[in-house]
């Protein structure tokens, strides 16, 4: 197996001429007095330490120890809080050395492709790893060959990196770490949730790494202790603390122990270990026939997907049988269809002797199901958790407080009845949910990996219950695990593997059948024989290049160190979000078409004009010219006439009702008094729901009364009313209808413009932290404006793509012409998408996730940019704080070139004195983001 061989133009940051990876004293890392807290909770206790360079550094330990923190200091990813943490012979406080050493430092954060992009390829996301560290196109192409042969990844260069499997994740994250020459490479719990194949494939491959690459330390933070075995030196971790360090001979014989799980319990203090004794387990002894559990064909099925694959099994009662595999081969998924949760593709399953059925009440209550992540009420405290799930199960009422308080005394949970689940150590939460599945007395008990994280003593007092209740109380148990040493405990177990059951029986009887020494040998037969291609891929892809082994090992260099600001890292991830939208449909529906259907809905919904207003008259005078008033208002184009009235009763109904919204009452004698020159009132009775309308139709109604008066005084008195020394005619300049299509459809699109590239932006920041690969930017030569910058621009390029589809509607379909310099607005347009979007940035950076910026973003946007904007009110009649935001607010200044470029005709001279205020808010606003941006964890 062959690895790229250092370039001499790669940067990772040492001093020139210095021994890469390592300090004169041969230290990696030195920690003094860390300490480091999230919120109350204290993660590292003083830690003191020095981790020596060029080894295979091990932290082993159960989750919440600190392990990841531990190793989130040295990475750089994590702000140093308390004490002083030194990382390649410098201070990891300091900006300057951090920047120097990053690209010396390679980081896998726990979680299987946490830092990977699932949509894009492997190809993808290893070019773009490639593009941070500086590498020119022929040096990618060399890099990613050689690594990807040597990890058999390279007949699937394609593929996205969400459908590979776990281990085929693991080796490309591991393949991003080493794209650019490490010295000190971080490895935080990389080996968990696959499968012994992929494990071991993964193990071996670090070997050969490290066989190349002598001067490389390697850091490692494990669960699994049987694996720490082959580490070559140790830290053994407990509540924040240091237990021991040194090899794992020098661990066992301090210890006086054969396994590190036994060492680690005889390391841990006198308090956490007190009462434990070693588990038990004593031969299950039950007849054949009673089964409990029983699985034919059973097939579960996700569109294409194939989660479950004709799986058959049967279990006897009071048996504890285990289910292995690695995460997503189907354990999690059998069991919901076991339990009624899902209803299964294919198949059939039966819970003693009757067949599942999610509407059967009676044969769930048999069951009790403990999931991966504890199904607890974190708002309620230990005994209110047991009591509201004895109710939930029909537990009769008067039962109830002894049952609670025999499961409390039995696990342990009699000193803690009113501390709440959050604030309980992992190993008591774990007797917690295991005494809630028993709450109601089941007869068969569905765990799901119910030992993941915890520590070794606590999982062996688990199993003991779980051996007890199988013994004693002859409760069936089916129970899932990734520990070899936990499956050996179970009576019968299934080997699983994408979805197919491998093999049944006793783990004493597969190891036979294989003639393996170990279980984990075994299932690593059975896992070649299911998948040979998987087996064979590194071996297969590492010969072609062993014989080029002597010239590619690593060559001493000088290292340089990037400085300043790199478009290319920049335009990376620029062509990165680029992919990601690509491959991403909704997104890019929503970035393409949202503002164009949004135009549609605004632009037709959002009107002042009053027009085709129904009405109807009341006529009690029915004369000539009570009609002849009448025939007034029904020959205008703002009114349609409905049926006559006949009474006040009528108006109110008809206007409850809403089919009028004006109802004119001529009086008795309306046309006798009106020739007898005698005052004469009409009533108009106006709907006032919504008061701007009711205006408007009040305007109407007097306007075309006053030219009835007229009119009737110049036909029937030959008087002409509207004679005097002077008259007002009104002409309108512009939008000569007074339509409100024309001033509405240009106000319409700088509101999209500000909305959709704002929320698109901040959703392109605030998932990657989401998702966890906003490590990235943590651990890698990246700066937050390249991060910021390189995201930003493809929404910007969007966005124009949006004004200019925006403006083709309004142009072809809302008929609103642009009468001034098209330049002038798109100029306008461009700068303004880059204050819409350097908003959104601004907003990702305080939210953590995808819902709060998009309500944060949406919020603070558009209520000033509708209240304060001039898109309704003028800007100039606003008072107080209010006129404050709209002089100050971006927006007002593109309403006004937008109307003014539509409408006005106007362009860039008319329109220059808009521009500088709306740049200024653009590169405020991306400043402001790049400053409060975070390159590390706090």
């Amino acid at each position: 197996m062959t690895l790229p061989a250092r370039s001499p133009d790669a940067a990772d940051g040492s001093q020139p001429g210095a021994q890469p990876g390592a300090r004169p004293d041969g230290i990696v890392a030195r920690l003094d007095g860390v300490g480091l807290r999230y919120g109350k909770t204290l993660a590292l206790d003083a830690i003191a330490l020095e981790i020596p360079a060029g080894r295979m550094v091990g932290l082993i330990g159960p989750d919440g120890v600190g392990k990841s923190s531990l190793l989130a200091l040295i990475s750089g990813a994590r702000a140093v809080q308390q004490g002083r943490v030194e990382v390649l012979g410098g201070d990891m406080r300091s900006k300057r050395h951090r920047d120097r050493v990053c690209p010396a430092i390679a980081y896998m954060p726990q979680g299987l492709g946490k830092n990977l992009y699932p949509s894009l390829s492997i190809e993808d996301n290893l070019q773009f790893f490639s593009r941070l560290f500086g590498h020119d196109a022929a040096e990618r192409r060399r890099r990613i060959d050689e690594l990807t042969r040597a990890t058999g990844l390279y007949p699937f260069l394609s593929r996205p990196a969400g459908k590979l499997s776990g281990g085929m994740k693991q080796k490309l994250g591991l393949c991003c770490a080493l794209i650019h020459d490490p010295d000190l490479l971080i490895l935080d719990e990389p080996t968990t949730g696959v499968d012994p194949l992929a494990r071991s494939q993964f193990w071996t491959l670090i070997a050969h790494i490290r066989a190349e690459r002598p001067h490389m330390s390697v850091m490692v933070a494990t669960a699994y202790l049987e694996e720490a075995e082959r580490f070559d030196w140790l830290v053994a971790m407990d509540a924040g603390r240091v237990l021991a360090t040194g090899t794992p001979q020098e661990l066992h014989a301090r210890t006086g122990t054969q396994t590190l799980e036994q060492a680690f319990i005889a390391l841990l203090p006198e308090e956490k270990k007190r009462g434990y004794r070693a588990v038990v387990v004593p031969p299950f002894s039950d007849g054949h026939d009673d089964i409990a559990i029983e699985a034919r064909e059973l097939t579960m099925r996700f569109g294409d997907f194939t989660a479950v694959d004709h799986v058959n099994f049967r279990i006897r009662r009071g048996e504890i049988f285990g289910f292995l595999g690695s995460n997503g081969c189907g354990k999690t998924t059998t069991m919901k269809m076991l339990t009624g949760l899902l209803p299964p593709s294919d198949g059939q399953a039966w819970l003693f002797g009757q067949q599942v059925d999610a509407h059967d009440i009676a044969t769930r209550r048999r069951v009790g199901y403990m999931s991966q992540a504890f199904s607890l009420y974190s708002e309620l405290n230990v005994e209110q958790n047991l009591v509201l799930h004895a109710r939930l199960f029909g537990v009769p009422e008067a039962q109830i407080p002894a049952r609670v308080q025999a499961l409390m005394e039995r696990f342990g949970l009699a000193e803690h009845p009113k501390a709440l689940p959050d604030k309980l150590p992992l190993g008591v939460r774990q007797r917690l949910s295991l005494a809630v599945a028993l709450v109601h007395g089941p007869e068969l008990l569905i765990l799901d990996e119910p030992t993941s994280g915890v520590d070794p003593v606590a999982r062996d007092a688990f199993w003991q219950f779980l051996i007890d209740l199988s013994r004693k109380d002859k409760v069936t148990i089916f129970i899932s695990t990734h520990f070899m040493n936990e499956a050996e405990r179970c009576d019968r177990i299934s080997l699983m593997h994408q979805g197919r059951v491998l093999v049944s029986d006793t783990p004493q009887a597969i190891v036979a059948q294989r003639g393996a020494a170990t279980l984990e040998e075994a299932f690593i037969a059975y896992l070649k024989d299911a998948a040979p291609a998987e087996a064979a891929e590194p071996a297969a892809a590492a010969e072609p290049g062993a014989e080029a082994a002597s010239a590619l090992l690593p060559q001493p260099r000088a290292r340089t160190r990037a400085r300043g600001f790199s478009l290319a890292r920049a335009l990376s991830y620029t062509l990165r979000e680029a992919l990601e939208l690509r491959h991403d449909p909704v997104r890019l529906v929503m970035a393409l078409f949202g503002s164009m259907i949004l135009m549609l809905i605004m632009g037709y919904g959002i009107t002042m004009d009053v027009d085709d207003l129904s009405y109807a008259v009341l006529d009690r005078d029915h004369s000539p010219l009570s009609q002849n008033y009448a025939l007034n208002l029904a020959g205008s184009r703002y009114f349609i006439e409905h049926a006559p009235i006949t009474d006040y009763a009528e108006l109110d109904r008809r206007m409850r009702k809403g089919e009028i919204s004006l109802a004119i009452e001529i009086p008795p004698g309306f046309e006798r008094d009106l020739l007898r020159g005698q005052p004469v009132q009409v009533g108009a009775w106006v709907d006032g729901a919504m008061p701007m309308r009711a205006d408007t139709i009040q305007g109407y109604v007097q306007g075309m009364h006053l030219k009835w008066i007229e009119e009737v005084a110049r036909t029937q008195f030959g008087q002409n009313l509207g004679t005097g020394a002077a008259t007002v005619e009104t002409r309108f300049r512009f939008n000569p209808d007074v339509k409100s299509l024309p001033a509405m459809v240009p106000a319409v699109i700088p509101l999209l413009l500000l909305m959709i590239p704002s929320i698109l932006t901040a959703l392109s920041v605030v998932r990657e932290k989401e998702l966890g690969s906003i490590i990235n930017l943590y651990v890698t030569p990246v700066t937050r404006a390249e991060f910021l910058l390189g995201k930003q621009l493809p929404y910007i390029v969007l966005g124009v793509l949006n004004f200019l589809i925006l403006s083709l509607l309004a142009v072809t379909l809302f008929g609103v012409p642009i009468k001034g310099g098209f330049l002038t607005l798109l100029l306008a347009s461009v700068v303004f998408i880059g204050f819409s979007t350097g908003f959104g940035l601004f907003s990702s950076t305080f939210t953590r996730s995808q819902v709060a910026a998009m309500f944060f973003t949406m919020v603070a946007s558009m209520l000033p940019a509708i209240q304060f904007s001039g898109i309704i009110h003028p800007v100039s009649s606003l008072e107080g704080m209010g006129r404050m935001i709209g002089e100050v607010y971006p927006l007002a200044n593109y309403v006004t070139i937008s109307r003014g470029v539509f409408n006005k005709a106007l362009t860039f001279p008319d329109l220059h004195a808009m521009f500088p205020p709306l740049v200024a808010s653009a590169l405020l606003i991306v400043a402001l983001a790049i400053v409060l941006l975070k390159k590390q964890e706090k």
